[in-house]
């Protein structure tokens, strides 16, 4: 039986990304514990399609 407790499973996605027009996007999975971050994440990331670091945000 999985743990219950305060560490959930966020998407975070490129917000340079869909100002380019270019296809697909970039997107990432991590943790977060939701007791000590109750708001949305920014992570600096790759992003394979602009082949720089850009900002993701945790999207839901």
């Amino acid at each position: 039986m999985a743990k219950k407790g305060n560490r959930v499973q966020v998407i975070l996605e490129c917000t340079e990304h869909k100002a380019t027009g270019k296809s697909g996007t970039s997107r990432y999975i991590t943790t977060k514990n939701k007791k000590n971050t109750p708001d949305r994440i920014e992570l600096k990331k790759f992003n394979p399609v602009l082949k720089r670091m850009t900002v993701h945000k945790e999207i839901k």
